[in-house]
């Protein structure tokens, strides 16, 4: 299990890891990122690395 951070500094929202992990990753109505869990699950964890390694910003990464 690894924790899963966001650097909101860099996030465009554009929503690709939204596409990908929309069990971890949501725009909200402001087109703002959250964060569904900040956890990875062996049911997730395919699907959020696919998400850290498309988006364009880099600026999502695991920890752990």
């Amino acid at each position: 299990m690894s924790e899963i951070k966001v650097d909101y500094d860099l996030c465009e929202a554009n929503g690709l890891c939204e596409a990908m992990a929309p069990q971890v990753f949501e725009l909200d109505d402001d087109d703002n990122l959250q964060l569904k869990t900040t956890t990875t699950t062996d049911e997730n964890r395919g699907d959020v690395d696919r998400a850290v390694a498309a988006c364009p910003r880099a600026a999502i990464s695991l920890e752990g």
